[in-house]
């Protein structure tokens, strides 16, 4: 009771398979013939062996043979489209188990074929990023084909206002791996003023050194990646405003105000050099009646007059006065978790008036995110942590914070940025440090 296998091809070998060809997503078949040389009624179990067994079937996985008869059992072939099918030729075996007599048992064998199939997915983060001159990208690339590939990552932009540059260029990529490129943005010239300029682009993913076969394999069509770099300002809006203002004070100044303040002081002087007039009946600093002789009003117990010329009082009352400030600074240190939001506060002491003239905001470490100063319930500015590493501002005009208010300083950290020490930081960290004058109310 010997189990046969043939091929349905001519002058093919007993207990051979046919080899085969299938393309991973498709489906491909192939037959082996088993026959019953015993004197009994036999059955036979079939089952696929060998490193496609996984995705291989026997149809029908059992048959029952008389004596001298035989049955083509179709050997089914449905390889998923995966990176762990391996492209390249892969063993296949039919275990072919008698139930009357097991130690009889077949396996004749054959080859299958799995063909190449290339898709790569790439993933561009983040797709929009803003700076002065350049931008920092990153580029994740899998290789969902079954075999080796080397990337190549190809930019295209309407002008010529962009330059690329990919580190590491052409990353080589097994079946299934990923890898992570970097991708820098520049652009030749800065915007000074004005409002920002978006750059659009895009980033093709292709396998290097192999375009024709890319093109020729209909599935690793890909559609290019869109980004823009938003290039802002040197000099933001707020800025020309806060400039305009600071004109349009010193205009003020030496057209309305200095004109005032030197007639006023020249009057003030003018009338300090003015002689008092005499008052009547007095001569030469004698008041009548009290020369040496016996005149009218003479005596010896009589008195000058004019008591109490001189003398003076002031307007009384009560009023409300702010004391000459002193000098005065604060430092809000403030550290946040990336991803996370943090305030930090100054607050101005009770029966205080905080003039600030000049704040200075340090971001050391380069973080990427947004900070936000405000003075009480007014917002100052609100700028990009990526913009700066120092930033300072200044007032001619003190603005005024009343007591119990606060300079309050939030901060929303994206990303952690790296000091000089080289090794990129756990937490964003900025201090602000306002100063000006601090000046006592009294009432």
């Amino acid at each position: 009771m010997t189990p046969s296998a043939a091929s349905s091809g001519p002058g093919a070998p007993g207990l051979d398979i046919p080899a085969v060809t299938v393309t991973p997503g498709g489906t491909a078949t192939t037959s082996v013939t088993v026959r019953n040389d015993s004197d009994i009624v036999e059955a036979y179990s079939l089952e696929v062996v060998g490193d496609c067994a996984s995705w291989a079937t026997a149809e029908p996985p059992r048959v029952s043979l008389y004596p001298g008869t035989s049955e083509t059992v179709t050997i089914r072939l449905d390889p998923p489209r995966s990176p762990e099918v391996r492209a390249g030729e892969v063993p296949l075996g039919v275990r072919i188990l008698p139930t009357e007599h097991p130690e009889s048992v077949r396996v004749p064998e054959t080859t299958v074929r799995v063909e190449e199939f290339r898709e790569l997915h790439t993933e561009l983060v983040p797709r929009r990023r803003r700076g002065w001159l350049r931008g920092r990208y990153r580029l994740a690339v899998r290789n969902r084909g079954n075999s080796p590939v080397r990337v190549s990552f190809t930019p295209d932009q309407a002008g010529e206002e962009l330059k690329f540059a990919f580190s590491p260029a052409e990353p080589a990529l097994e079946p299934g791996e990923s890898a992570e490129a970097g991708l820098r943005v520049r652009t030749g010239k800065p915007v000074w003023f004005g409002a920002p300029v978006v750059w659009p682009f895009t980033v093709d993913t292709a396998e290097a050194g192999d375009q024709e076969a890319a093109r020729r394999d209909a599935t690793a069509v890909r559609a290019p990646l869109d980004a823009e770099f938003v290039q802002i300002p040197v000099f933001p809006k707020w800025l020309l405003a806060v400039l305009a203002a600071l004109l349009a004070l010193l205009l003020a100044w030496f057209a309305l105000v200095r004109p005032m303040v030197r007639s006023a002081a020249k009057e003030a002087a003018t009338e300090a050099v003015q002689p008092r007039p005499t008052p009547a009946g007095e001569s030469d600093g004698q008041t009548p009646g009290t020369g040496s002789g016996g005149g009218p009003g003479g005596g010896p117990d009589a008195r000058p007059g004019g008591q109490g010329n001189g003398q003076s009082s002031g307007p009384g009352g009560d009023g409300t006065s702010t004391g000459v400030g002193r000098q005065s600074s604060a430092t809000i240190d403030l550290q946040t978790s990336g991803g996370q939001t943090r305030t930090g506060t100054y607050r101005v002491p009770e029966n205080s008036v905080f003039g600030v003239t000049d704040i200075v905001v340090a971001n050391f470490q380069g973080d990427e995110g947004v900070l936000t100063i405000s003075f009480g319930d007014r917002k100052i500015t609100t700028i990009a942590l990526e913009t700066f590493r120092n930033q300072d501002y200044h007032w001619v005009t003190p603005i005024e914070i009343p007591e119990n208010d606060t300079v309050t300083i939030k901060v929303t950290c994206d990303k952690p940025g790296t000091p000089a020490t080289g090794r990129r930081a756990p937490t964003c960290h900025e201090v602000l440090n306002v100063s000006g004058t601090l000046g006592r109310t009294t009432r």
